[in-house]
This record gives structure tokens, sequence and C-alpha cells, in this order.
């Protein structure tokens, strides 16, 4: 019999981690991670803090500055973190905030009336996982300052000098500490432009000006019209049915704000804030306001005789087509879902929300009675959309006796079940289909060849969509079917890899097929679960080697390591069908030699606003962007 140990149990093996020490060893639960997510997060603490004293009324500006050592400064000229000494624990107040956990102003009611940072735990996790960080307060017409080192205070709070006269505020300054945030990771100067913008668009009247000393940019955001702007920011490239509706009430406490535009899109652009903070996956106040507008209506257009006695009530996909919305709430005690407040959880703000958008809404309509019928028809014709994609759906994905689980006779399946060790290369043409089908390995790479260009989903209803011959290969395929019946549970492989060629045509089939995950679907890039492959650019043969450049630069440094003496072969690929299959496979399909760009979703409002621009009907847009970015073009085949 196997001899076993029992490790002892007692008193002496529960451990307690005193002060931040929990931050550091467990950041998932703080922050949501160690990644480039997460190390954004950071910033975001700081700055939804002074924010926060915006919402209070007592700021108007906030500046956020990247060094050239990836430090970050966060400045406001608010009321200034108190530093008179605490009452419960004998520490001066600011010192207690930047150390100890649910320490704060937004507790007990008196400091904060609306706040984003409700769990607490937010500038203390910052600078528990900073290897530095400073504070500086401007409060009484002093400066006081406090210096922390992964964590901990090393120097006292000190009055440092006198501030100007009536200046007050709070200057956190903080680098992250690399040995928690590891590998090359960095701030983003877009993704964090994204995030101030929806900032201000949903705080009135504040400034944030934001710089970025790394690459000497910069960016202001400053939105008198709040939510307004911002519906219209997101509609700027797409031909609006009406003027945007908005409204804006207090009940019990709790502020509502929403502003509605219908366009001849043929998506939903649907975005929702809880005290200024995205919640990406919704919440009560986003249920609130889908169900008033569908009640709404469809209670207008039967009043108005626009739907008929036969015709079945919308639905509530059939009022979403081409709606942009935004849902802004600021709510005394708000419950999320998580630390990290991706779902607002308060039942009673659907209530609220569905009262203030119903009469905004019913008012509105009585009143544009033009305007409504645009609206009605709009929906109307999205209902029959719907009927027939449901049919020609239906047809993709039906599962009878005779075809359960069929699959595109184009697709070259592997033999691995198991969807987590399998992936599907979706491959631009017939010779490189043909080159990837014979390069793979056949135990876990799949291969679907498409012919040609497929449709621009920006500018097609689901009916057309799945009329389309490649589309419906394609989520045979997948398996997860589309629209109503997605389920990313049913999909057939793990990684979903894009191989187009390096050229014009390869650049725009790999837009039109990102353009159609992005609109349908979204779970399966959230999720992690697209990629675009990275065939190389040039085949550099000498003497008996052979090496691969995958850019400009990569081909110059092979050259130069070569040297002029050797007699070199440079072949450029135009094209996946160039490459015999072991070439194929050695460069852009091996496991453990390929390159993988992995397709994510920073910012879904400006990837929404982005793929309208350079996918919709208007053109205007679309020539000024090329007109603005052409001089930063690299290897474009004319």
């Amino acid at each position: 019999m196997a001899e076993t140990t029992t490790q002892s149990y007692d008193a002496s093996t529960i451990q307690v981690l005193e002060g931040l020490e929990a931050v550091r060893r467990r950041p998932g639960m703080y922050v949501g991670g160690t990644d480039i997510k997460a190390l954004h997060h950071l910033i975001y603490e700081v700055v939804d803090n002074s924010i926060d004293e915006a919402l209070a009324g007592a700021c108007d500006r906030i500046d956020i500055i990247i060094h050239p050592d990836s430090s970050v400064t966060v400045q406001d000229n608010g009321r200034g973190i108190p530093v008179d000494i605490h009452p419960q624990t004998g520490r001066p107040a600011l010192e207690v905030v930047m150390t100890t956990l649910h320490a704060g102003g937004k507790f007990g009611g008196g400091g904060y009336k609306v706040s984003g940072g409700l769990h607490g735990v937010g500038v203390s996790a910052v600078n528990a996982l900073s290897e530095w960080c400073e504070v500086e307060v401007r409060r009484d017409g002093k400066i006081y300052r406090q210096r922390y080192e992964r964590g901990r205070p090393v120097t006292p709070v000190e009055e440092v000098g006198k501030a100007p006269k009536g200046e007050t505020g709070t200057r956190t300054t903080f680098k992250f500490d690399r040995t928690i945030f590891k590998g090359n990771i960095d701030f983003k100067f877009e993704t964090l432009v994204q995030r101030f913008r929806e900032m201000a668009f949903v705080t009135r009247g504040v400034t944030i000006h934001f710089r970025d000393e790394r690459t000497d940019r910069e960016m202001t955001f400053y939105f008198e019209g709040g939510i307004t702007s911002f519906v219209r920011y997101l509609n700027r490239n797409r031909q609006a049915l009406h003027p945007v509706v908005h409204a804006e009430k207090e009940i019990e406490n709790i502020y509502i704000e929403f502003a509605l535009q219908y366009t001849d899109a043929f998506t939903e652009s649907v975005y929702a804030f809880a005290n200024t903070i995205n919640t990406i996956d919704g919440g009560t106040h986003l249920t609130g306001m889908r169900s008033a507008i569908t009640r709404t209506l469809n209670d207008y257009a039967r009043k108005a005789g626009l739907l008929k006695d036969s015709d079945p009530n919308f639905t509530g996909d059939d009022t979403r087509e081409g709606l942009t919305a935004i849902i802004s709430i600021k709510h005394p005690d708000p419950q999320f879902e998580s630390q990290t407040k991706v779902k607002l959880m308060n039942p009673e703000v659907q209530t609220y929300a569905a009262q203030v958008v119903s009469e905004a809404l019913s008012t509105f309509l009585e009143e544009h009675p033009s305007a409504a019928k645009a609206i009605i028809q709009k929906c109307l014709t999205s209902a029959r959309a719907r009927a027939a994609a449901r049919k020609a759906r239906d047809l993709v994905i039906r599962k009878s006796a005779l075809e359960s689980l069929t699959l595109p006779g184009k697709l070259a399946d592997c033999s691995e079940r198991d969807p987590e060790k399998t992936e599907l290369y979706i491959v631009e043409g017939e010779s490189a289909g043909g080159s990837a089908k014979q390069g793979r390995d056949r135990h876990f790479q799949a291969i679907l060849p498409l012919r040609g260009k497929i449709l621009n989903t920006e500018r097609a209803r689901l009916d057309k969509i799945l009329s389309n011959k490649e589309i419906k290969a394609l989520i045979s395929a997948l398996g997860t079917g589309i629209g109503e019946d997605f389920n990313l549970d049913n999909l057939r492989y793990g990684r979903v890899i894009i191989m187009t060629d390096a050229d014009v045509d390869g650049s725009h089939i790999r837009t039109l097929l990102l353009t159609f995950f992005f609109r349908y679907m979204t779970p399966l890039i959230e999720e992690g679960h697209l990629y675009i492959a990275q065939p190389p650019l040039y085949r550099i043969a000498y003497k008996n080697q052979v090496r691969y450049a995958y850019t400009e630069a990569e081909r110059e440094r092979i050259l130069k390591e070569i040297g002029n003496g050797a007699k070199i072969h440079i072949q450029r690929y135009k094209g996946l069908g160039e490459m015999n299959p072991q070439q194929l496979w050695e460069t852009t399909m091996d496991p453990e030699r390929r390159t993988l760009l992995q397709v994510t979703i920073d910012d879904a409002a400006e990837a929404d606003r982005v793929f309208s621009m350079l996918m919709g009907s208007e053109v205007p847009p679309r020539r000024r962007f090329i007109q603005t970015h052409a001089r930063e073009v690299r290897n474009l085949d004319i």
C-alpha cells in the first residue's frame, strides 16, 4: 500500500496578507490580470477618481501625461485628497486612501453623491502594482506630497510649498511594476484616446487633455453636447433618418440620460454607461432602454395604422436595425457584476430607464410624424428581411436526417475532433487553397478556400448575406450558426485564421472577412478565436541557405548580414499560390515557426465607426481618410 503524507493544517497555515500584498499576489482580482488590458486599467482607475470629482461639480479639467519612461501623471483641479489625520487609523487621510483597500470618500455618501469607483480599491491597487508612485495634493493654500514604492509609503505626508491662490487638486504619478506586468507591453496611445473620448462625451463640460511624450502626440476632448454629440460622432459616416432624440431626468436620486438616432445602416450601435464607466456587457439600464424602444414603436405603429391588424408586433431585433443609441446613468449606489465593472445589476434602473426613454420617444414620434414614419418603415423593412433571412438561415444550418451536420464540399477538414486543438485556415483562391491543403498538418488543420471577394456585409442585410455562396460555406464550416441562432459553444475550430495574399486584393478580402466577423460573429473576436496569418514578403536564397523576410526592414537586415560577396537570389511573394506546399508550411502554417496576429476589439464604439467609414456607403469620409493616411502606406502593390 502506497505511503501517504498529510500536511499539517492548523492556525499556522492560515496566511494573512498585510496591506496591499494581496493585490500584488492576485492582481487579477483587482485589475483583471497582468496583460495589456489590465495595464491600461491602471490609468483608468486613477482617471476615474478625477471624473468622480467632476461628477461632484468640483473639477472641470483633467490632464493625463505619459512620460518617456512610461510613467504616467494624472492631474485634476478638483478638491484634492484630504491630508488631515484620519480619526480611525491615526494616519493622514492621503496615506490611508493610497495604501488601504476599501478606503475612500465614496462609501458614506458624504464625499460623493455619485461615483464610478464603487469598490474603493482603485487608486490603492494602482499604487500596489506600481514600482513607485507619488501623489501631490493642492489644498488649503498648501502643497503636500507623499511617495510610495510597491504600495508602501517611503516618505511621510510632507508640506512642500504654497499653492497659488485658489488652486486645488490632485496630481498622481506612477510607474507600473515590470516584475508584475511582464513581457514587452506598454501603454497604447490609440486605446487611451478612445477611452478618454468616451469619458468626455458622458461627462459634459469637462476638458480632458492627453499628451504622450514618448511620441510627442496629444489630444484634447471637450463636448458641450455630451452623449448627443457622441451619437452624431458615431453616425457621421451614415445617413441619418431624423434628428437625435435626447432626454435626461432624475428619478429617486438616479440620473438617466439617453440619446438615439436611426440611420440607413443595417446593424445596431448601442453603448451603455454607468457613472461614466462603459459597461460593455450592458445591464439593467440597457435592457430598460431596448424594451422601451420596442414597446413605444409598436404602440405608435398600431395607433398610426402603420402596422395592420394582421401584422405581428416588431421584435427587439426589428427595432434595432440601424439604431445608434447611448444610455448613461448616474447612480449613488451602483451594483456591478465585478471589480472591472462590465455589467450593471441594479434592478430598479431597468424600470426608470424604460420610463424616461418611453416618455421622450413617444413625444418625439407624435411631434415629428415624417421622422416617425421613416423609423417605422425601417422597422417594417427589417422585419420582412429578417423573415427572409430566417428562411435562408434555415437552409444554411438545417440539420435534417439526410444532411446532418453537412459541411461544404470545398472544406478540407482535419481528423482531430477536439475544437481546442483544431484550426481552420480561410484561404484566398483555389491555387493557394491547393498548396495549403498539401502543406498542412491534416491532423489538426482544416482548409476552406474562398473564391474571389465575398460580399461587403456592411452594405447588405442578413437575407442577402445568407444567399452568398462563400459566406454560406464559411458559416457551415464554423458550425456556430448566425444571427439569433449564433452559439459559440458549437464552434468547430479553436482558431479561425484568415490567410490572404500580401497584396491589395488580399488586404481587401481580409477586410471584407473582418467586417463580416465584426458585424455578425462578434463573440468569435471577443473570445480570442480569430487570427490573421503572416505570410513572408521575400524568399532570400544564398549558397545552400534560404531565409524568409516578413517585412522590408527584415529583408534589409538579412541582406546586411549576408554581405555583398554572396550570390543572392531574392523572390518577392505576391501571392500564397507562388509558394510550394513545403514553403507555405515552413513560413505560415507551422506552429513552431509561424507568426499569427490575434484580432481584438480594444474599443467597440471606435471599431464600429471605422468599419462604417471604410466599408459603408458614404464616400467623402473614406476619401478624407485615404488622403490623410496615404503617406503612411507600406507595401502597396499597384
